[in-house]
């Protein structure tokens, strides 16, 4: 499954936004739109800076506290989740589809990426004895293709 793949049509997820809005009892004001939207059209990964710059010329009285603090609200009402394995700063993930990371060193770039095999996995014996895992993640870090090309041409 690609990337473009792993997101719902935009009017699915404005309207599970809109649910679990109501379900959180969070009110759906004209900034937390716009930071949603933002964080949903983004396949990157953005970090709160980088989703206060993509709204701050939208909404020029928005400030980071803001965003940050409404990144916070909707990470607890389970509308995006924090990626917070990057080296350089905390990002975001509006992906809710079970799905796991590939980060490369270099570029910091952040790519999702599907693996059917090991999620459907039975877990080690051992899990059990540890406790109840909610989740199975699988980060692989290391150099991206466009990264190994530029440092072949140096």
């Amino acid at each position: 499954m690609t990337q473009d793949q792993s997101h719902q049509s935009p009017e699915e997820e404005f309207r599970l936004f809109r649910t679990v809005c109501k379900e959180q009892r969070i009110k759906v004001t004209p900034q937390r739109l716009e930071i949603f939207r933002t964080v949903i059209a983004a396949y990157d990964h953005p970090s709160a800076e980088d989703v206060y710059n993509r709204v701050k010329d939208r909404l020029p009285a928005i400030s980071l506290d803001t965003v940050y603090r409404t990144l916070a609200t909707f990470e607890s009402g389970g509308i995006i989740s924090r990626v917070s394995f990057c080296e350089d700063k905390t990002r975001f993930d509006p992906n809710r589809k079970p799905h796991h990371h590939l980060f490369c060193t270099v570029c910091k770039n952040l790519t999702d990426f599907y693996w059917a095999n090991f999620d459907n996995a039975d877990l080690p014996p051992e899990i059990p004895e540890w406790g109840y895992p909610e989740t199975k993640h699988v980060q692989i870090r290391g150099i991206c293709s466009h990264c190994s090309r530029e440092r072949n041409k140096a």
